[in-house]
């Protein structure tokens, strides 16, 4: 019935409402009488990644002594004032955007970090806000529901990047030669895998920490940088045909290599704003995950757990793998779908968690007024073609590798993940809702925090 109710939704056309939503951004933007003119815009879009990636450059620009604020997927921070966005929304709608940058301006900041997603870019709600700065993270096949296809979803992204003098792409991407193509401005490209002009060697994985080295063309790089001699006296420079490189150490509190191309998008915006090596460097070094990115929780006993944001097929694939090499005993994974999203996914993330996951508990993820057992059961349908196999919770009698659950409530999905499949250097990991507050059942909010959850569910066990 859902999937019905949204085909009909589907049949007005959604340039109609576009325009309505352009009206709306014209009347802000005159309203606050462009206030983006008197900053230094940054647009961070992609699939995944973005929320790190704002907080770092923000991070960056902040303990360089800048005046910065941000808008983000958790939190608005506008001067020295934090600002609560609402449950489930990355980036406001037109009248917020434009309230928020006025009262950046008015703070005295000079720049602005703005996470900025295909929706709003394609629903005119940054309508006027004057982008300097585009930085891409990735693109992956994500909100197709919404885009219909992956061209669809691609040109929505790529609209941040027509006006802006300096686009920032990720070479490893399979997006960039595409968008490259499409961009009026400069690019400055960064990668791991292939050659870009900002990269990261000598890659090291550690338990608590990732090291690496950056290394970039000192002339295409550094064009607008005024680095002396002090400067270039933390790093190593080396020549490469005709090229000068420049080479800098890096240590970071953030895990995985999907983080490494993070950091290095961060690191080519900065460079670009004329951060020190000493700051970059040092920022990076004291940047700490924003909350349910990756983050562990203190069991006190002799299994981990572990909370992230990872939602799309895309994440899954990025982050499982790191996940899966740093767990010393059996992976298990907790994780659901959203409801009236993205259909085509479900299958898709059950199969991929179905490569790397030893024990998997399907359960709740924001249904909102879809059934969560049908979502489960989609989901279910592409783990069970990696082999694994449903257990009913009542005949569970020991946990296996290759078991399959179906919990349709969130907080007994990760009380029987906790207490009845946990074993000596298990790594519970426990994806999908990350840093979010709220949890959408029918057609109401309720209050939801995975940390508590986990936290609950260490305490004294209880039966099934």
């Amino acid at each position: 019935m859902q999937k019905l109710i949204l085909k009909l939704k589907s049949l007005i056309p959604q340039r109609l409402r576009n325009f309505y939503h352009l009206l709306i951004a014209i009347g802000a933007n005159l309203y606050y009488r462009n206030p983006s003119r008197k900053l230094f815009v940054i647009g961070v879009t992609g699939t995944d990644g973005k929320t790190t990636t704002v907080n770092l450059i923000y991070h960056l620009l902040k303990t360089a002594g800048k005046k910065v604020s941000l808008i983000s997927t958790v939190k608005a921070i506008i001067g020295e004032e934090e600002y609560h966005l609402g449950f489930h929304v990355t980036t406001p709608d037109s009248r917020e955007i434009q309230k928020f940058i006025s009262l950046a301006a008015l703070a005295g900041s000079e720049y602005l970090i703005l996470e900025t997603t295909s929706h709003a870019l394609d629903q005119f709600r940054v309508w006027g806000v004057n982008f300097r700065m585009g930085v891409l993270t990735n693109i992956t096949s994500e909100h197709l529901d919404y885009h219909k296809n992956y061209e669809n979803y691609l040109q929505s992204k790529a609209k941040l990047f027509k006006k802006t003098a300096l686009a920032i792409l990720n070479a490893d991407d399979p997006s960039f030669a595409k968008l490259k193509s499409e961009v009026k401005g400069r690019v400055l490209s960064y990668g791991i895998k292939k050659s870009a002009d900002v990269m990261a060697i000598h890659i090291r994985h550690e338990a608590l920490e990732t090291r690496f080295d950056v290394t970039f063309s000192q002339a295409e790089v550094l064009a607008a940088n005024q680095w002396g001699q002090e400067d270039l006296k933390y790093g190593n420079e080396f020549e490469l045909g005709d090229e000068k490189y420049l080479e800098y150490p890096i240590r970071s509190n953030l895990l995985g290599e999907f983080n490494i191309n993070n950091i290095l998008a961060a690191i080519a915006c900065v460079l670009k704003l004329n951060l020190s090596p000493q700051e970059i460097m040092e920022g990076i070094q004291s940047f700490m995950p924003p909350q349910g990115r990756m983050e562990r929780v203190e069991t006190g006993r002799d299994f981990e757990v572990m909370i992230d944001f990872a939602h799309t097929p895309g994440a899954f694939e990025k982050v499982l793998p790191f996940v899966k090499s740093i767990t010393r005993g059996r992976l298990v994974h907790v994780f659901g779908a959203a409801g009236l999203r993205d259909f085509a996914k479900r299958p898709k993330m059950g199969a991929i968690s179905a490569q790397y996951a030893d024990l998997i508990v399907l359960t709740a993820e924001d249904p909102r007024t879809e059934d969560v057992n049908q979502i489960m059961s989609e989901i279910a349908s592409g783990a069970k073609k990696g082999q694994f196999k449903e257990v009913s919770v009542a005949a569970f009698e020991k946990s296996e590798k290759g078991q399959l659950f179906l919990i349709p409530d969130r907080q007994d999905a990760i009380e029987f993940a906790v207490r009845k499949l946990a074993q000596r250097d298990d790594l519970i990991f426990i994806s999908g809702k990350g840093h979010e507050t709220s949890m959408c059942l029918g057609h109401q909010e309720f209050p939801w925090s995975e940390r508590k959850a986990v936290v609950e569910a260490l305490k004294e066990r209880k039966d099934f």
